[in-house]
């Protein structure tokens, strides 16, 4: 099997840099694309789909937390190592999971170590199980809350989102937070939804992911966040797809692949 790797960092000389040492340490591995912002590594992830990216946490256009947040729908058997010199809570958080990290400045004995770790992920590989570690989808969201907020490790962050303003016709309505059953997105919309009633908002459903408590909230596809007190039970097809049954409400809400290790035990 041909191992291949696309490099995203907009640091021109840390890339050329990661690139050589990639190259002394690992020469069976093929470095397929470079990019310098985070915009164009979503694109080139998703057109290679390559068997592992090194991400830069901070880049233009889009973080390197929002191209994992896009790799875990287009291309979920890629593995992701986070480049970082962002706060030490960041590294610890990255380290407990299967994605690796590297700390800026980038040191050649820790870079053998991340390469030792991706072989072991590659061997092990399951396709049609999720490269991002369990807690991903809702580690993703708090570092991405952090860094707009500019806590550092261990400052307190802002508080979770209590109230949702919605317009109900022409009255503009409160939305307790407890009481949303599920969020699920269109193009233009996000829909609010709860047992007695469901309103629209111009919010983004990225927007959301990042202010609600990720505890409470999960996400479970690309345009839909459950509350996971209102999820009543999960069913399976014949291909293993799961799909969410809501307290209250007849909708039945799809989990998209990324998302399906939320429910193993279920």
């Amino acid at each position: 099997m041909t191992l291949t790797a696309v490099l995203a960092e907009d640091e021109t000389l840390l890339r050329q840099f990661l690139k050589k040492k990639l190259e002394k340490l690992w020469p069976e591995l093929q470095v397929v694309g470079e990019a310098e912002d985070g915009r164009s590594a979503a694109n080139l992830i998703a057109a290679v789909k390559p068997s592992m990216c090194f991400l830069d946490i901070r880049m233009p256009e889009m973080t390197g937390l929002e191209v994992a947040s896009a790799i875990a729908e287009t291309s979920p058997g890629t593995h992701i190592v986070f480049v970082t010199a962002y706060h030490e809570y960041a590294v610890a958080a990255f380290e407990r999971g299967a994605v690796d990290y590297l700390l800026k400045p980038l040191q050649e004995d820790r870079l053998v170590t991340t390469i030792e770790r991706l072989k072991e992920h590659i061997e092990t590989d399951d396709r049609d199980a999720p490269t991002l570690p369990d807690n991903m989808a809702q580690l993703i969201s708090q570092l991405k809350r952090e860094m707009r907020t500019g806590a550092p490790g261990g400052a307190t962050v802002a508080e979770p989102l209590r109230w949702i303003k919605a317009s109900l016709g022409s009255t503009l309505k409160l939305i307790d937070i407890k009481d949303v059953l599920f969020f699920n997105s269109d193009e233009k919309y996000t829909r609010v939804v709860t047992a007695t009633e469901e309103a629209l908002i111009r919010k983004p459903l990225r927007e959301l992911l990042d202010e609600v408590d990720m505890n409470q909230f999960w996400q479970i596809h690309r345009g839909t966040i459950v509350n996971v007190s209102a999820i009543a039970g999960v069913t399976r097809d014949f291909r293993g797809d799961a799909t969410v049954k809501v307290k209250g409400h007849s909708e039945q809400l799809k989990v998209s692949r990324p998302f399906s290790h939320l429910f193993k035990q279920m």
